[in-house]
């Protein structure tokens, strides 16, 4: 077994910048969100904030695991729980639950989180071009076109 064989992961997702940069951005909301007593109007909304970004990770492991074309689908909808997070985020800031400096870096790491979701799903796109102008590939062709580990590596997302 070479070097490249040992360091990508059983579970292709992991491999992916994108999962880990939403996994940091669950530590880091972790760390953000207070612990002690806060009331149930709170504690709702910090659930649903980390369950949020949760999803972001959540889908992009899931649709990986897909055909290109339900991966494209699971990567929108990642896409939809960053936008979700904006929400959460100003949410938290005028509510007191988090500081300015925080909101501004949650803000960053979303917009960064976006620009990769974005750039992996323009990437899969393109890569259909070659089917036609009205032809959809079939379930078969799309499984066997999705991007090995080791393209992950070389896209920029």
């Amino acid at each position: 077994m070479n070097e490249r064989e040992i360091n990508v992961s059983f579970f292709r997702f992991e491999d992916l910048r994108i999962y880990a940069k939403a996994m940091d951005y669950i530590v880091w909301l972790y760390q953000q969100l207070p612990t002690n007593e806060v009331a149930d109007n709170q504690k709702f909304m910090q659930k649903s904030f980390l369950r949020s970004a949760q999803d972001i990770a959540l889908n992009t492991a899931e649709g990986s695991s897909r055909n290109r074309t339900q991966f494209l689908y699971y990567l929108k909808m990642a896409k939809s729980s960053v936008r979700e997070c904006v929400v959460h985020t100003e949410i938290a800031f005028r509510s007191g639950v988090i500081t300015e400096e925080a909101k501004d870096h949650s803000r960053n790491e979303l917009m960064e989180l976006t620009k990769m979701i974005g750039s992996l799903i323009a990437s899969l796109q393109r890569s259909t071009i070659g089917y036609g102008h009205s032809e959809r590939p079939s379930e078969d062709v799309d499984d066997m076109n999705i991007p090995e580990a080791d393209d992950f590596d070389e896209m920029k997302f």
